[in-house]
Formats: C-alpha cells, sequence, structure tokens
C-alpha cells in the first residue's frame, strides 16, 4: 500500500521497499488554459548533490538537456512538452545500487519554461504530484499531491531523496520559488 504524504513528510525506502533496486520517480501537472497567449511548458530537474548541498558537477544536473548523471543511475526520460494525458508526466529512473557513493541527496525540481517572459506562474498549475515506485513490479511506494496555491511561484522543489544511516529516504518538500530554474542552479552551484 502507498505511503500518502503531505508537505514534509517522510518515508523511509528500506521499511517500505526493503529490497528496492530501481526506483522511478513520476511526476504529473495538469496546465490550465492561460490568458498568457502560450502553452504552459512545465519540466523536471534532478540535482545530485554531495555533502556540501552542491552538484557534485555541472553533469550532475540531470534534465532534458542532459539526461543521463554521470554514474549512469539517474535517467530523464525525457520532456513533456504539455503535460496533457493521465499519470506521469515526466518520469526519471534511478538504478540506487548504481547512485555515486558522493551523492547524499537527489533534489526533484519542477519550473515553468520562460515563465516570466510568458507570464505564467503555478497558480496556473492544478493536480502536481510526485511519487515513487518500485519498477520491480511497478508497485507504487509514496505519493505526495501539492495542494498549496503557488499563485506566484514559477519553480518548486516537489522532493529529496536523500541519504542517512546508509539508507534511502523521501521528504516532500513543496517548496515554491519565484527565480525559475536559475534560482535552482544558483543555489546548487551550477555553472548555466
Amino acid at each position: 500500500m502507498s505511503v500518502s504524504l503531505s508537505k514534509g513528510g517522510r518515508v523511509s525506502l528500506s521499511k517500505e521497499a526493503p529490497n528496492l533496486k530501481n526506483l522511478k520517480i513520476g511526476l504529473g501537472w495538469d496546465a490550465n488554459q492561460t490568458d498568457t497567449g502560450s502553452a504552459c511548458d512545465l519540466d523536471a530537474s534532478v540535482f545530485l548533490l554531495g555533502k556540501d548541498g552542491k552538484v557534485l558537477s555541472d553533469n550532475h544536473f540531470v534534465f532534458y538537456g542532459n539526461l543521463t548523471s554521470p554514474c549512469g543511475a539517474v535517467v530523464h526520460q525525457g520532456d513533456n512538452l504539455t503535460g496533457e494525458g493521465e499519470g506521469d508526466d515526466e518520469v526519471v529512473l534511478i538504478d540506487l545500487e548504481k547512485v555515486s557513493p558522493d551523492v547524499e541527496k537527489m533534489v526533484f525540481a519542477v519550473t515553468i519554461h520562460e515563465a516570466k517572459e510568458r507570464n505564467q506562474n503555478f497558480g496556473q498549475v492544478n493536480n502536481s504530484f510526485i511519487r515513487l515506485v518500485d519498477t520491480n513490479g511497478d508497485k507504487e511506494i509514496a505519493k505526495y499531491e501539492l495542494d498549496e496555491d503557488y499563485s506566484s511561484e514559477t519553480a518548486i522543489s516537489f522532493g529529496e531523496l536523500y541519504r542517512k544511516n546508509g539508507s534511502w529516504n523521501f521528504k516532500a518538500t513543496g517548496e515554491g520559488f519565484n527565480d525559475g530554474l536559475a534560482g535552482f542552479c544558483n543555489a546548487y552551484g551550477v555553472n548555466i
């Protein structure tokens, strides 16, 4: 049975899925019809951070322009330009056994492409979620549905996968930011 998380909620993957090796992170959303004249294009990204809270290198920023982490453990399945349809809109696959031991945390973010130019924000987005799925049997482990009104934010940290005492854990963050992808890149030391 899947764990339903609220903002700030945590789940131990070793307890919920003791034999977990391959994880699918599904991110989903529905963009409202906007009067800005442009479609709302959301993008999922993963920042692989070391002990200092910064990416290990620029290549440890996984997104539609860099689909695979240097260790090959984190693979973005590609960009969905519309968010239309049911289920996951963008997917990241993670082989937990291949993750570099230098990676302490992975931050999953969703940003609106050209949000400022298009006058768009997450107030125009509904039904946002992040879910963790054991690919062995396609069993959902946990899900976090973002239910806040992010009426001015252009970027949101959906959740964090992190190591604690040698085990992987997940925290639902739901933190909104106003400076888009550039804000995340600056915070985590990515040179853009």
